[in-house]
């Protein structure tokens, strides 16, 4: 009887030192070219702030600087999980991908994936950044990341 009260505590001790607090979770760099998750600042396009007015509400996440046709990289260990499209009107940047990890849901958009499932670890390639010079010409060319319930991604960077 003491055994297993013995193997119940540490069975409970690794449960818990491996739950993941999401809270304390940083991105890893995103894109080749911005090792640092440089933010894109505003434009003649508007902002890239959680928050930023647009047209037709507000900006629902965080733009993170990126050049046409960089490498998009896993910010730490992901699960692919389908496509997830910008708008609903085709384009030549309309494409990206859901995510899971570290406890997170979330999308990044402007991103042609080399798979839509899968996983893969920190820092291995998700995909490319579309062109977006070709639909909003003199933007700055960024990832989109927008958590999947709209909360601000701000603080994971």
């Amino acid at each position: 009887m003491k055994l297993y009260i013995l193997f119940s505590f540490l069975l409970l001790a690794v449960l818990w030192g491996s739950r993941v607090d999401a809270s304390e979770v940083k991105f890893g760099p995103l894109c080749s070219g911005n090792p640092i998750n440089s933010k894109r600042g505003c434009d003649k396009e508007g902002c890239g702030f959680y928050g930023a007015k647009r047209t037709h509400g507000s900006h629902e996440g965080l733009d993170i600087v990126c050049a046409d046709g960089a490498t998009v990289y896993a910010p730490f260990d992901v699960k692919l999980n389908g496509k997830a499209a910008p708008y609903k009107k085709n384009n030549a940047i309309n494409d990206g991908i859901n995510l899971s990890g570290e406890g997170l849901c979330f999308k990044l958009f402007y991103v042609k994936p080399d798979s839509y499932s899968g996983t893969l670890t920190k820092g291995q390639k998700i995909g490319t950044l579309l062109p977006m010079q070709n639909v909003y010409p003199g933007i700055t060319s960024h990832v989109h990341v927008q958590m999947c319930d709209k909360s601000d991604p701000t603080k994971y960077f």
